[in-house]
């Protein structure tokens, strides 16, 4: 990159973000199973989730577009780092539960905000480098966050995690305050009301209509991350009842899917320059799903293994691939509402998929529903390496600057 100083930063606050949420997840994991006993408790946790995006997202992406960005993702760690903080306090599990949607919601908006401030902090020539670099610091907060969780249960409690992770969200605003304003001109404020919502709505379906080929590939990146979520649902499940992994050793499979994402990116980050953005990801969403497909045929550890480090190593490749794209096509004037109103049917359809395949894993066999899934997942690649072709290779090389 020209100028790495800035880069540098914003990749230490997502490090450090990322680092934190993963301490939080597990922490908030313990505390509710710690006092209800029950996985349904928990994993009415992750159902939260994709029901914040859909609160959230249908009027957030509005607000993204219109407020400087920086300002915007500096007061949400700071809010979510008071709302974490709130957690070990609160006496009963139903606000629990509500602070949990809340700081979800707020996750939900700082995510589409960061990729706006993103594409335009980070020239396109350096977007590919960048994004690769960001799975690298993603994927090392997948292996390190587990690692300092358990250290601080060893040295404390879950409510000590907690409070580290709200430590580490007012890190990151103080990291993000020592970053520019990369806002083209000042934002005045502006009346906000239920016509705007309506008039940006249109304006994103206008935009849908007219780059057809665009918002195609964008749909494609959602289905990548819906079948991923909901088959990922049955990962452990599968693990511990169909191979009879022990505690110890799917402990090792998920940090060898971890390393698996790590040399994906280091790959990706070396040589970026090299690596065409509709090979990354037609070969990316391909090899996922093959990497599914091999997991859910394993009859034992070893295989299990090549399974998820397959996936692993070729999602960083898929998403770097997507990530850029849509950095280089979506106009940065509209991005926040784009992400946002495609991330509330991305969200619908993750929480269908997961409790129907959840439901057919209770009456089928997991490892038939698993299979199942991963071909779909892979008839869905066949179809992107259909799609995004040489006939469309306009999009993917000599592209206009459209910021």
């Amino acid at each position: 990159m020209s100028n790495w100083k800035y880069p540098i930063l914003l990749l230490g606050g997502i490090g450090i973000s990322n680092i934190g949420g993963w301490v939080y997840l597990i922490a908030l994991n313990l505390v509710i199973l710690n006092e209800t006993g029950s996985p349904f408790a928990v994993a009415i946790l992750y159902i939260l989730i994709p029901l914040a995006t859909m609160c959230s997202n249908f009027w957030s992406g509005s607000v993204i577009d219109r407020v400087n960005t920086r300002k915007l993702m500096i007061s949400l760690d700071v809010f979510r780092g008071l709302c974490i903080a709130l957690i070990p306090i609160i006496p009963s599990l139903p606000l629990v539960y509500f602070v949990a949607f809340i700081i979800n919601m707020g996750t939900s908006i700082f995510e589409p905000a960061s990729m706006v401030y993103m594409t335009k902090l980070i020239p396109k020539k350096d977007r590919q480098r960048f994004n690769a670099l960001r799975s690298v610091i993603n994927s090392c907060g997948a292996l390190i966050g587990p690692v300092i969780a358990g250290g601080i249960f060893w040295l404390g409690t879950p409510h000590t995690a907690i409070y580290v992770n709200a430590l580490a969200m007012f890190c990151s605003a103080i990291i993000i305050c020592f970053l520019p304003n990369v806002e083209a001109h000042q934002i005045k404020g502006q009346d906000f009301n239920f016509n705007v919502i309506r008039k940006d709505i249109k304006v994103i379906l206008d935009y849908s209509r007219k780059h057809l080929f665009v918002t195609k590939v964008y749909l494609f990146f959602c289905g990548t991350t819906i079948f991923m979520s909901a088959i990922d649902s049955l990962e452990a499940s599968f693990a511990k009842g169909a191979l009879l992994l022990s505690d110890t050793s799917y402990g090792l499979l998920l940090s060898l899917f971890g390393l698996g994402i790590i040399a994906g990116s280091i790959m990706n980050t070396v040589w970026a320059s090299r690596f065409k953005i509709n090979y990354l990801i037609t070969f990316g969403t391909i090899f996922t799903a093959l990497g599914y497909l091999i997991f859910y045929s394993s009859q034992g550890f070893v295989t299990a293994v090549c399974g998820v480090v397959l996936i692993g190593f070729s999602v960083t490749f898929a998403n770097t691939g997507y990530l850029t794209f849509y950095q280089n096509h979506i106009p940065v004037t509209i991005m926040g509402r784009f992400a946002s109103f495609f991330n509330i049917i991305e969200a619908i359809f993750i929480i269908c998929l997961t409790i129907l395949i959840g439901f057919l894993a209770d009456i089928i066999a997991i490892r038939s529903v698993g299979l199942g899934s991963s071909i779909c997942f892979l008839i869905l690649g066949m179809v992107v390496m259909v799609s995004v072709s040489k006939s469309n290779r306009n999009y993917f090389f000599n592209m206009s600057d459209l910021h």
